[in-house]
C-alpha cells in the first residue's frame, strides 16, 4: 500500500531537487508548506503571488499564511480537493525576500489527490 496520497504528475523544468513529499495522513485538506531559505518580504505572500488551480486554470479559494520564524509559507484550500482531479500549485517569481531576491523561475507542481 503506498504511503503517498497525492500523485505529483509534473514539476517545472529545474524544480525537480527542490520539491519533497512527506505526507504522513490521508486528507483532502491537506496543507502545502513551502520553505524558503531567506526571510521573505510579507507583502508579497499573497493569493496573487502564490496560488492553486484545477486543471482548467480556474483559482481554488485558499488560506495563505506566513511563518517567518521558520521561513515557511502553508497554502490550505478553504474546500477539499476533489478526489481523482488535478490541480497545479503556482509559485510566482513575484514573491520576494526582504532582500528583493527573486526565484530564478516561476515554480509549478502538477498534483492528482
Amino acid at each position: 500500500m503506498s504511503t503517498n496520497y497525492i500523485d505529483i504528475e509534473s514539476i517545472s523544468s529545474g524544480s525537480e531537487d527542490i520539491v519533497k513529499q512527506d505526507l504522513k495522513f490521508k486528507t483532502g485538506k491537506f496543507v502545502w508548506r513551502i520553505k524558503f531559505t531567506a526571510p521573505l518580504n510579507p507583502s508579497t505572500v499573497n493569493n496573487t503571488n502564490l496560488f492553486v488551480t484545477n486543471s482548467e486554470g480556474s483559482l481554488l479559494s485558499t488560506s495563505i499564511h506566513y511563518d517567518p520564524a521558520k521561513n515557511v509559507i502553508e497554502i490550505e484550500p478553504l474546500a477539499p480537493y476533489a478526489k481523482d482531479s488535478t490541480y497545479i500549485l503556482n509559485v510566482t517569481q513575484r514573491v520576494q525576500s526582504k532582500g528583493g531576491q527573486k526565484l530564478k523561475s516561476d515554480i509549478q507542481i502538477r498534483f492528482k489527490v
